[in-house]
């Protein structure tokens, strides 16, 4: 019965996952799951799915396995009389909330875009140590003791001298048939990675931009969360200046001033100098603009930002432009002229509106870096 349940179960959650996978479009268009985010899980609405269930009646109404039954005799309760308000000639909109964690979230979308997994950068890792109980010893803290083969012990060793009597089997343990049991170190190498998210949030970078970029940025979240033991997130907002806020902060921020890219960028350096080494840290900056940028010459100083400090340091430098009736777009061009299309840690992407996230992510994580 069990096994029947279990198996019912895992049937059923793979239809949940081929439903989601199929509308994985819709879901990341619309960002339905980001306001049904907890911790590890996801509550994810699908319509169209019924589950079977039993329902229960009014006791003492008769019908079939309630008394006496007659063939022919309807199953189920039946309408008593009229239904109150009017009559309506549309079905019914009915949606089913399953839990997913992350995990499998990150799973149906890399089978989806067809996700590499990600090589870390460079060799060196963070330690992290766990101990298992693997083992008896002769020694150890009380605490420790193994009562089952203390027990064993003193049994042997009374039927090997022969005091052991089976009419009264009294067994005394003495100081050299404690058991204790005994632990082994698991020293882990483990990836650890940081995203550092920067965003423009001069005038011309409204609501609906912003919406866009929290929807992309909680799928980037999720993929490379499924790549690495432990994530560190930043955010980073400018116009003409740069600070660091909180992800609240981040989403719904919106300045009337201008825009100084090489702000954030410089800012960004400080924070990978001062908290994040490059030997220790898996490291992904990830920029959101409309495209302006105050004057050529900031721009010329954000290239070189970049090249001297920001690539050699990072795994992939991602650059989405996000498109807006009041932005040129000039800087995605001149990134473009200056790295090309296939630069090997550069990565850019427009996103023109909600239709092309989907498109934008992997660009972004296509490459597995």
């Amino acid at each position: 019965m069990i096994y029947n349940i279990k198996r019912d179960h895992a049937r059923f959650r793979s239809i949940v996952k081929g439903k989601i996978k199929q509308d994985l479009k819709k879901y990341v268009t619309h960002g339905e799951m980001i306001g049904r985010k907890g911790k590890d899980m996801v509550t994810i609405p699908l319509p169209q799915i019924e589950i079977p269930h039993f329902r229960f009646g009014e006791k003492e109404q008769g019908g079939v396995g309630q008394g006496d039954g007659k063939p022919g005799d309807p199953v189920g309760k039946q309408d008593q009389g009229e239904s109150e308000g009017q009559v309506g000639n549309k079905p019914g909109e009915h949606t089913l909330d399953v839990d997913f964690t992350l995990q499998e979230l990150a799973e149906i979308l890399g089978e989806q875009l067809e996700l590499p997994k990600i090589e870390p950068r460079g060799h060196k890792t963070l330690k992290s140590k766990t101990e298992r109980y693997t083992g008896i010893a002769n020694q150890g803290p009380n605490s420790l003791r193994h009562f089952k083969r203390t027990f064993r012990e003193t049994l042997r060793r009374q039927i090997a001298s022969g005091i052991y009597n089976p009419e009264n089997p009294v067994v005394i343990p003495i100081k050299k048939d404690f058991r204790y049991r005994s632990w082994k170190t698991d020293v882990r190498h483990e990836n650890n990675a940081v995203i550092i998210y920067m965003m423009d949030v001069s005038g011309s970078m409204g609501d609906e931009q912003k919406d866009i970029v929290r929807t992309e940025a909680f799928w980037i979240d999720t993929w490379l969360r499924s790549q690495y033991k432990d994530i560190e997130t930043r955010y980073l907002i400018h116009d003409a200046t740069a600070r660091e806020v909180d992800e609240d902060t981040f989403f719904k921020t919106r300045e009337s001033g201008g825009t100084l890219i090489s702000s954030a960028y410089r800012l960004c350096q400080k924070i990978i100098e001062t908290d994040y080494a490059p030997s220790d840290w898996n490291i992904y900056p990830f920029h959101f603009s409309d495209g302006d940028n105050w004057s050529g010459e900031d721009t010329r100083l954000c290239l070189e930002i970049m090249e001297k400090s920001l690539l050699p340091m990072c795994n992939v430098f991602c650059y989405g432009q996000v498109e807006s009736r009041y932005g040129s777009g000039q800087f995605y061009k001149d990134l473009k002229e200056h790295f090309g299309n296939e630069h090997e840690s550069v990565i850019l992407s427009k996103v023109e509106n909600k239709e092309g996230i989907l498109a934008s992510i992997k660009d972004f994580l296509g490459r597995g870096k």
